[in-house]
């Protein structure tokens, strides 16, 4: 995965309003993946703030959402 595309994986998963599977859509990561790569390149402590804060969160997985329509500025490259 390029430089490019992790700093893009790295701000979808800070952004609340960005389901996982939105990632997965966009680049075909798995939520493990996505936090896998947020472990690898955040800080120990930024890594812990933010799992913290999208654990369980209904905004950052589609299942714990009421809409299943989700919104990138970015599109998937076929």
């Amino acid at each position: 995965m390029e430089s490019i595309d992790i700093d893009r994986v790295i701000e979808m998963c800070w952004e609340d309003r960005t389901p996982f599977e939105a990632i997965e859509y966009q680049f075909g990561l798995k939520e493990e993946d996505a936090i896998k790569i947020m472990r690898q390149n955040l800080k120990p402590k930024s890594f812990k703030v933010w799992r913290k804060r999208v654990s369980g969160r209904n905004t950052k997985h589609m299942a714990l959402k009421d809409s299943t329509r989700f919104k990138s500025t970015h599109k998937r490259k076929l």
